[in-house]
């Protein structure tokens, strides 16, 4: 099954075995000007990324790799961006994830991303959940996840940036089956570290591969970092332009949940078997201790 995949779809969807188990992603790590008007630069990366590595079956960019961090910069035509994105993706017959743009779209403003499959056809499409609040304000949070099988390899998911620091998004994807998470990012904050440790953490909590790419100039600092379902760092980047294409093996997805990471913690079938209910997510997860922590606003000067 090829396609975005409603959560009801996917946790009902087989999840047996496939034919392949290994898969090649390249992550783009590229600069991003702050004024937008990026796409010709990641055209020429795509074209630069097949030409040298031919066995690529998927290249993912970087959060608001297209129009960069500006709400002003905003896709005008997004459809006219995505089709030059699916044409390229059928001629080199290749997934495409071009990251995110701003859409307004029914008097909102989205940060929004597309999965291209090498037919060029749209595979999903998600808006980023947690907008970075206080900072990102005026960005509405999306209510859907993106879920999406790729033709006997695996199931994938996304989530961008600032969504992975709530396990909440990765427990719903990868209890509906989700074993690579592409997580396109723009963090050019001191936090980078802190992402960092919780993109290796989330690769392990949830038996998973983590493909984290960010960008650089106006699109962030650069290191991005792909994880094993053991948490073991398979490549991280430094802070210049890269390509990094990175053979994932979904046979070592199946194994760590089946047996546990190194023949240890089954946490996936821990979570499934335990024995207490989590009462903080009654009444919509409302408590007196979160509603006097005050109203989600910058820190304000002494």
């Amino acid at each position: 099954m090829s396609g975005s995949l409603t959560y009801a779809e996917a946790t009902s969807a087989s999840s047996g075995p496939r034919d392949n188990t290994r898969f090649m992603i390249a992550g783009i790590q590229m600069s991003v000007p702050i004024g937008g008007r990026n796409i010709a630069a990641m055209t020429i990366q795509i074209e630069k990324t097949m030409a040298l590595f031919p066995g690529t079956d998927m290249i993912v960019f970087s959060e608001l790799a297209m129009h960069g961090p500006l709400h002003s910069c905003a896709a005008q035509d997004p459809q006219a961006d995505i089709a030059i994105f699916q044409a390229l993706a059928v001629k080199h017959r290749v997934w495409i994830i071009p990251g995110s743009f701003f859409v307004h779209r029914d008097g909102e403003t989205y940060n929004h991303a597309v999965v291209i499959d090498p037919q060029g056809e749209i595979a999903g499409r998600y808006d980023k959940m947690f907008p970075f609040r206080p900072f990102e304000a005026g960005v509405a949070g999306g209510t859907e996840f993106l879920i999406f099988d790729v033709p006997d390899v695996g199931r994938f998911g996304l989530s961008i940036c600032y969504d992975i620091w709530f396990p909440e998004t990765t427990r719903t994807l990868t209890s509906a089956g989700v074993e690579v998470l592409l997580h396109p990012v723009l963090t050019g904050t001191t936090d980078r570290k802190a992402e960092l440790a919780i993109v290796q953490a989330t690769a392990v909590m949830f038996s998973c591969y983590v493909v984290d790419v960010n960008g650089l100039d106006a699109g962030g600092v650069g290191r991005s970092l792909v994880a094993d379902p053991t948490g073991n760092v398979v490549h991280q980047c430094g802070q210049v332009a890269e390509i990094f294409p990175i053979n994932v093996d979904l046979g070592l997805v199946r194994q760590v949940r089946a047996q546990g990471a190194n023949g240890l913690g089954q946490v996936l079938k821990s979570y499934r078997d335990r024995d207490v209910v989590f009462s903080t997510y009654e009444n919509n997860g409302a408590s007196a201790y979160l509603d006097s922590l005050g109203p989600l606003a910058p820190m304000a000067k002494r």
